[in-house]
């Protein structure tokens, strides 16, 4: 096993729309296209920050592409600091199940699939990925700190997450998230099914992660709100879990 205390942490940030209740989606999981075009354009710098973009497979499938950087200033951007064009958009599926007609697959875009020694099987003969990061997994779960140390050795430094609430559940029990930028939309979706940003078993109150707000912007009905993790109060939370309370994605 690799020593995870010598693990280099990935800058890695949450980046979602929600709705005024706390919703990614409706309660039938449909694409979350509810947010304005100054939320898109937010979006896109957030992802021209990054050198990696990590989403889930039903993420992938719901939408069926992602965003690539478009506009030039931040095109140009990236080029000044010796970055490409696009970052690398990362499709996390441990059962690798996943349809290769999808839009995304013809995008111009460069892609990886984190997946397991299973997942990785039906891709092995295919050219959709560049590269495929085969990560162990225990009781069900997968390892990400050893996916994120596979990342750190690949060059990724800072780590956009696009969703779903699995996936980010996973990487909040994990210790692994560093900061949150959440875009409220002015609408109720309501469901007890539809998702939530972080999902998975939850958190005790006296033990959830706790967050500092280091900003707040109103552009016209939406409210973006930038946070950080706390990392001394999230010490006992990760503990609380380290029983693997959390499951993986069932992606």
């Amino acid at each position: 096993m690799p020593d995870h205390s010598s693990i280099e942490r990935l800058q890695t940030t949450v980046v979602l729309a929600i709705s005024a209740d706390g919703k990614i989606a409706d309660f039938r999981r449909s694409p979350a296209r509810f947010s304005s075009a100054a939320d898109r354009t937010h979006l896109e710098k957030q992802i021209a920050l990054a050198d990696g973009i990590l989403f889930g497979a039903g993420t992938l499938r719901a939408y069926g592409t992602t965003l690539r950087v478009s506009n030039p200033e931040l095109l140009q951007s990236r080029q000044q600091q010796g970055l490409p064009p696009q970052p690398v958009q990362i499709v996390a599926s441990p059962s690798g199940n996943l349809n290769s007609q999808l839009r995304f697959f013809s995008q111009d875009v460069p892609r990886w699939l984190l997946t397991t020694e299973v997942g990785a099987k039906p891709w092995n003969t295919h050219e959709s990925f560049e590269r495929i990061l085969i990560v162990p997994t225990s009781k069900g779960k997968i390892d990400w700190r050893d996916a994120f140390q596979q990342l750190t050795d690949l060059g990724i430094g800072r780590l956009g997450v696009l969703g779903g609430g699995e996936l980010v559940a996973s990487l909040v029990a994990t210790d692994l998230i560093d900061e949150f930028w959440l875009t409220v939309c002015p609408l109720i979706l309501g469901g007890a099914v539809a998702p939530t940003p972080v999902a998975g078993d939850g958190f005790l109150a006296n033990v959830a992660p706790r967050l500092e707000l280091l900003g707040v912007e109103t552009i016209e009905q939406e409210v973006f709100l930038h946070y950080r993790v706390l990392r001394s109060t999230l010490s006992g939370a990760v503990s609380s879990l380290s029983s693997g309370t959390v499951p993986a994605p069932t992606i």
